[in-house]
């Protein structure tokens, strides 16, 4: 169902962004930290979303020492929200290479540049460092210009995905006079340190509860 509502709120095209979600992970000591990231990708069968980030940015480390993390969406043109709990773990490293390099070619070497989440002095520091980047990959400015997303251009290891294990779905359908529907979905679903082992464990059958509004 929340597929489906994906890919209508997508084929409507009344939003920029319909992948667009709220992503909400705890940092090392506990604190909670909350972002809009994009959504790339939704696995039905094995029940989980793709979003791709920096490993070394507030939201990778958060994410790779303490994986429970939640997220959500809000359709708003058709009045639906879906919200997701579970966990998350590193996509596989050839998932990660192949959405890389399907990226616009200024994007992934906006990849190598950027530290992300972590301070610098201006904007001017942070575009200077193209240069030394193109020269350590081996790139040709000129080819790079004329070429663009037909040069190859390896992912960094500090950058690639997350797969988000739902161990539970909440689906929310606006109604009148704010009598909404609302219903949760769960699984019982260990957690897991590897996409390997998540693919592996747990039943993939759900059970429903509707929920007041």
């Amino acid at each position: 169902m929340f597929k489906k509502w994906f890919d209508e709120e997508a084929a409507a095209g009344k939003t920029p962004n319909p992948n667009a979600m709220s992503l909400a992970s705890i940092d090392a000591d506990g604190t909670p930290s909350c972002r809009i990231v994009l959504c790339r990708g939704i696995h039905v069968e094995k029940g989980y979303v793709i979003l791709y980030t920096n490993y070394q940015g507030r939201k990778g480390r958060a994410l790779l020492a303490n994986p429970r993390a939640a997220m959500a969406m809000h359709f708003d043109h058709s009045d639906r929200q879906v919200r997701i709990e579970g966990f998350a773990v590193q996509s596989p490293a050839a998932e990660s290479d192949a959405y890389f390099q399907s990226r616009r070619w200024e994007s992934r070497l906006a990849a190598w540049m950027s530290n992300q989440s972590q301070p610098i002095a201006t904007r001017e520091e942070l575009l200077a460092r193209a240069e030394p980047i193109i020269a350590k990959l081996k790139l040709d400015p000129a080819e790079l210009l004329a070429r663009g997303n037909d040069v190859f251009i390896p992912r960094p290891a500090h950058w690639g995905g997350f797969r988000l294990y739902a161990k539970s779905v909440e689906l929310w359908l606006g109604g009148p006079g704010r009598l909404h529907d609302r219903a949760v979905w769960r699984r019982e679903m260990p957690m897991a340190s590897s996409w390997e082992a998540a693919d592996a464990g747990g039943p993939n059958g759900w059970i429903s509860t509707r929920l007041q509004p």
